[in-house]
């Protein structure tokens, strides 16, 4: 067994919180102008359907993108579908405003073969008239010689400049997404003066499993409206807690609701909203209705959470109206054990916001996990521990070579990021890279956060760091 590193934790100051969520960037447009295309091609993706018939892309899709060091939240909106009868009707000008509002610049993606129809004029003014940054994007100019004869009939539209592009074969892409990143705002900039120390928890969660009513008990007092309906919550609110002399940011988000239940329009961008709080935050506090059980979306909610390396916690709320029942209880704990899985160093605890069960013990848990989670290490332990693994467990040949293992660095927290130095990187095979995250794990006392270790190429200059 390895022994424990847990005294050589470093002493430096917590980082400074940023609080600021990653600038978001809307595609816009009709159906069928190629939105799912040009949202793959950027994102270097296929996540959304790509299919001729108008209408495929029926929930948003959104990819975090990072081009010219700078990262931000790409969003395909889904088609602007139109009443033949009314034109533009109510819920595209509701779905257009709301995705006008929420963006810091938009791409507005008409289609050069069919040229300039009715309802392309009509969101041209609602953007108009947003004062955001549009960029209007005529799409499917595949070849140079296209776009003298397809893109002029556009400057009827009285907007300029217009960029030709192929979605499809990629063309003029990199111009507008320099143009773009030029645009956004600085996302590390903390949007709001927090307390160092503060601790940010994302309550995350189907609609209606009781997130609202969990804060409005954590706090003793009515902040939050708490209604019986779902999707009460429409926005991401954000609130200060101070308890025993440490700070909290709770921030409530909109429900999640999975694929095909996400009808309304506005509650469609509430799903952004909350995806854009765990950008914020350091915890994700999961909530599972432990009634209903855990579904495929609370494992995407927690994949989430994961994706951007935040800690999690696994909350069962209303466990109040499963405590006499220990057959459904064993069900709902197996159900979560196989739903989190990949994410097995997750906390699961167990809680009622009506009646306060477990409450008494939720503020340790997340301090314990909050301090984990900004651990630093100073770099003789991170090493001691690395020798030892590779003593106990050397890495297989690869093609007959040795794998080397020269010496491992931190190179940031929050969480622990770790960073292995090795004479051949694409060599050192999964198994091995999970041996070593639970053996860094352990040894370290980072057992209920996400632990992340890159491998690096060093150039050869003796073996004199070897591990």
């Amino acid at each position: 067994m390895a022994k424990s590193h847990k005294a050589e934790q470093s002493a430096d100051p917590p980082e400074v919180q940023k609080r600021s969520a990653l600038p978001l960037v809307a595609l816009v447009g009709r159906p069928n102008v190629g939105k799912s295309s040009l949202f793959n091609r950027l994102a270097g993706t296929t996540k959304a359907i790509v299919d001729d018939t108008p209408g495929v892309t029926r929930d948003r899709h959104y990819e975090q993108i990072t081009w010219n060091d700078r990262t931000f939240i790409l969003v395909d909106t889904g088609g602007l579908e139109t009443d033949s009868t009314s034109g533009i009707n109510r819920l595209i000008q509701e779905q257009t405003r709301l995705a006008v509002a929420e963006a810091e610049v938009v791409l507005f993606l008409l289609d050069g073969r069919e040229g300039i129809l009715p309802d392309d004029r009509e969101v041209v003014e609602i953007l108009r008239r947003s004062g955001k940054k549009v960029y209007y994007l005529i799409n499917k100019i595949d070849a140079p010689d296209q776009a003298a004869r397809l893109v002029p009939p556009f400057y009827e539209l009285g907007v300029e400049p217009l960029w030709p592009i192929s979605s499809a074969h990629g063309r003029g892409l990199d111009e507008i997404l320099d143009r773009v990143v030029e645009e956004l705002p600085i996302a590390d900039e903390p949007a709001a003066e927090l307390p160092a120390d503060t601790v940010g928890i994302a309550f995350v969660g189907r609609p209606n499993v009781g997130k609202s009513s969990l804060i409005n008990r954590l706090l003793g007092e009515e902040r939050m409206v708490v209604s019986d309906l779902p999707g009460t919550t429409r926005d991401s609110v954000d609130t200060m807690l101070q308890r025993g002399g440490k700070n909290y940011l709770l921030i409530d988000t909109a429900g999640i609701r999975r694929k095909g239940k996400v009808s309304e329009q506005v509650e469609k961008f509430s799903v952004i909203r909350a995806l854009r709080s765990l950008e914020r935050c350091d915890l994700a506090m999961v909530i599972i209705d432990a009634e209903e059980g855990v579904t495929e979306q609370d494992t995407k909610v927690i994949g989430y959470g994961l994706e951007r390396g935040r800690a999690c916690l696994v909350l069962l709320n209303k466990w109040d109206l499963i405590q006499n029942d220990r057959k459904k209880q064993q069900r709902l704990l197996s159900e979560v054990d196989r739903a989190v899985h990949f994410a097995g160093y997750a906390p699961v605890h167990k809680v009622s916001a009506l009646t306060g069960h477990g409450l008494g013990k939720l503020f340790p848990l997340i301090d314990t996990v909050a301090r984990q989670y900004r651990s630093k290490f100073t770099t003789a332990a991170l090493n001691r521990i690395l020798e030892e693994a590779v003593g106990d467990h050397p890495p297989s040949l690869h093609k007959g070579r040795r794998i080397k293992l020269y010496y491992v660095t931190q190179i940031s927290s929050s969480p622990p990021t770790l960073i292995i130095f090795t004479n051949d990187p694409k060599a050192i095979h999964f198994s091995y890279s999970r041996f070593l995250v639970n053996r860094f794990r352990q040894a370290l006392g980072v057992d209920q956060v996400p632990l992340r270790i890159f491998f690096r190429q060093r150039q050869r200059r003796g073996d004199s760091h070897q591990a």
